[in-house]
């Protein structure tokens, strides 16, 4: 969320951002409520300081004897005035308050403008695309071939986007997040952490999923709970409405869960395979820094990203999103796209932000700047290290052979007991 006063003192750049986002709030109309909200403040200060003034003259004039019944009902008049008014400015502080939260982030001055994803910027590579002497298989038909992976019966257990692990590929999903877990908690200096996978409704607006985005969310029947679109939002929920010592920063977390998602507005797309499910696995890393290294962390924060696909040897490449591709809360987006070669494509397999002050205002996280009186808003930043499904997809497309086999990563072979080729069944 952004700050109420800088959206007054600054309009322009307000409309300039919500311009390359391609979204659109009456921000004229906006201001026109907040001045109107002011007015009303000032309108019931000023009847206040009569009522107060009066009121004192009212017990003088008592004490002498004095009729005061119409006096009394002046100013019983003048209260009901100023219930009245204080009525009306919490009815518009109410409607400056959801305008304002439905109000996206500010892009960083280095976002690239564009218009959809064909304008994010490929900022590097790593590795290089495997080569293969027969014509590589998408992950469906080799999970599918060697018994892992079951879409039939999940569809039956579920309905569409979802799937079943057997055998291998059930132990080889756990063997992924374990590795992303003790890489990052030994190696990068996150604390594991287990959350919820079920949140309220203030937690899910912390992070800026609701109430814009109510559409894509499992919400519980009868409940104010939501499933878990991504442990972003638990994780970053730990200290709200908490002060941080300056001294602690950064902290950073890391958290596997299960996700679930709506997919709305998704119809048709990717269908099949693991790629977009109501239900995937993945491992978050969730950083809370000071505001004066947040960019320097955000780069941090993409290397430990980028370790677990570098250990696993998988070719990708990095982009930066554009403006309008930027989700709704982060200032800055780098996009980590892994190369699936039986889709012939890069998929992002994990999305790295920095949210600046953005979330934590709306989650009320600050910390205390040491020999300072005043405290301020942290910065958040979160990163998918990685998003589990599509890296066991990575595999299964890249480590296919010819004969019908799977090598295991060698960095996962400790995980699965040892085994280093999946064999398909004689």
């Amino acid at each position: 969320m952004l700050d109420l006063k800088f959206i007054e003192q600054n309009p322009d750049i307000i409309k300039r951002a919500l311009e390359k986002r391609k979204v659109d709030v009456d921000i004229d109309g906006f201001l026109e409520m907040c001045n109107k909200r002011k007015s009303l403040i000032q309108r019931v200060e000023s009847l206040r300081a009569r009522l107060n003034k009066e009121s004192k003259e009212l017990g003088r004039l008592k004490a002498k004897g004095v009729d005061i019944q119409d006096k009394a009902r002046e100013l019983s008049q003048l209260s009901d005035e100023i219930k009245e008014i204080e009525k009306q400015r919490k009815d518009i502080e109410a409607t400056i308050f959801d305008i304002r939260s439905q109000i996206p982030n500010i892009p960083a001055p280095d976002v690239p403008e564009g218009d959809s994803d064909e304008d994010n910027v490929e900022i590097k590579k790593w590795g290089k695309r495997p080569e293969f002497s027969f014509e590589p298989r998408p992950h469906w038909d080799v999970g599918a071939s060697l018994g892992g992976l079951d879409f039939e019966r999940a569809s039956k257990i579920a309905g569409a986007r979802f799937a079943l692990y057997f055998d291998w590929a059930a132990r080889l999903e756990r063997a992924l997040i374990n590795f992303m877990l003790d890489v990052q908690t030994r190696e990068n200096g996150y604390l594991e952490v287990l959350p919820p996978f079920i949140v309220n409704y203030d937690s899910m607006f912390g992070t800026g999923q609701l109430p814009k985005f109510e559409e894509d969310l499992f919400k519980l029947q009868g409940w104010d709970y939501y499933l878990i679109p991504t442990a972003e939002v638990p994780v970053t929920n730990i200290h709200r409405g908490e002060v941080i010592e300056e001294k602690q920063l950064p902290l950073a977390y890391t958290a596997y869960t299960p996700c679930f998602r709506s997919e709305a507005g998704s119809y048709g797309k990717d269908t099949r395979g693991l790629i977009r499910q109501h239900q995937f696995n993945k491992v978050e890393l969730v950083r809370f820094v000071h505001p004066d290294t947040s960019y320097k962390q955000l780069e941090i924060l993409l290397t430990h990203a980028e370790s677990i696909l570098q250990r696993l040897g998988l070719h990708y490449r990095v982009v930066v999103l554009c403006t309008r591709d930027l989700g709704f809360s982060a200032a800055k987006t780098y996009d980590i796209e892994v190369w699936l070669p039986g889709q012939n494509t890069y998929r992002e397999i994990s999305s790295c932000s920095n949210f600046e002050d953005f979330q934590a205002r709306r989650a009320n996280i600050k910390f205390q700047p040491e020999g300072s009186k005043k405290k301020e808003f942290v910065h958040t930043l979160n990163g998918s290290g990685l998003a589990v499904g599509r890296t066991l997809v990575a595999i299964l497309e890249n480590y296919q052979q010819e004969d019908g086999s799977l090598i295991i990563p060698e960095a996962l072979q400790p995980y699965m007991g040892g085994i280093e080729v999946i064999e398909p069944a004689k």
